[in-house]
């Protein structure tokens, strides 16, 4: 097989001043996991300062999210999770974000984000992310200065989602906005509809309902 996958997950436990605790969405790591691991792919679960990442949606009735919660494994992985600042994009077939609100606070801003997706794409790898996953896309540039997004046709998390519920004064910055400021061309489907969207090596989803669809998306360009 080719190399592992890297899966990264947020380290921000709170919805802005609001109190209110966040971090990432299970259904959206554990999805595309499962995608993954049956199609053969190693993966690395990692987050954005390292350790124990703060957990959001966790709803144990989703058969998924079960199965890998009884998982010793798993929930070891999630323990020990590296820091991106440890890791080497050149090492990844692929770099996959999970969202969850926490992604707003420490995603856009992350140079070791910017970094590792970087060095995944230029490396001639995958870089995806689903619903609030797609933040960390928002500033990353290639080596030449362009914005990856720019001129790429992406999905993530609507400001009409936002909206519903009840994100916005809540989060930092409209996601879909900031993409678009950078020249993405995002591709809206209606709330909560399944949508994923590939450029190219850029794969996108809309929202928690487009994880499993993200995951299967990365399996069928690696193994194109």
């Amino acid at each position: 097989m080719t190399k592992p996958v890297l899966c990264v997950v947020t380290s921000h436990p709170i919805k802005g001043a609001t109190g209110i605790p966040t971090g990432f969405w299970l259904a959206e790591l554990t999805h595309p996991l499962k995608e993954l691991e049956e199609a053969g792919f190693k993966t690395v679960i990692a987050s954005i300062r390292g350790g124990q990442p703060p957990i959001d949606g966790f709803d144990l009735s989703d058969e998924v999210n079960a199965h890998f919660w009884k998982d010793t494994d798993f929930q070891q992985r999630l323990a020990k999770t590296p820091s991106l600042a440890e890791l080497n994009g050149a090492d990844y077939s692929a770099v996959f974000f999970a969202g969850g609100h926490g992604t707003m606070w420490d995603y856009k801003d992350s140079v070791e984000a910017q970094r590792i997706i970087r060095e995944v794409y230029e490396s001639g790898g995958i870089v995806s992310a689903v619903c609030h996953g797609p933040a960390a896309l928002v500033n990353a540039k290639l080596s030449n200065g362009e914005y990856l997004v720019a001129n790429k046709k992406v999905a993530a998390f609507t400001n009409e989602e936002e909206k519903e519920v009840q994100g916005i004064g809540v989060v930092p910055f409209l996601l879909e906005t900031a993409l678009i400021e950078h020249k993405a061309q995002h591709q809206a489907a209606p709330n909560w509809a399944e949508n994923v969207v590939v450029d190219g090596r850029l794969i996108t989803g809309q929202n928690p309902a487009s994880a499993k669809a993200v995951g299967t998306a990365i399996v069928k360009a690696l193994t194109a």
